[in-house]
């Protein structure tokens, strides 16, 4: 049996906020609060709103990295 070494590897390339929600364990709500944020990787498509998994990687990393709060 192999453990996959990254959670995040099943995730699709770009999460609109239900699956942000999901992957990050908050409220729609919070998804959508970070999806509007100043600082927060995002791709906008019409009316649409979402974030390239890519990116939310790199934001967590950051995040982490640098002890900011969003």
């Amino acid at each position: 049996m192999t453990i996959n070494q990254n959670p995040y590897h099943s995730l699709p390339d770009v999460l609109n906020a239900r699956q942000l929600a999901a992957t990050l364990g908050i409220s729609r709500a919070g998804a959508y609060n970070l999806l509007n944020s100043k600082h927060f990787p995002t791709l906008r498509i019409g009316g649409r709103v979402l974030v390239p998994k890519k990116h939310l990687l790199e934001w967590i990393e950051q995040t982490v990295a640098s002890g900011r709060r969003s």
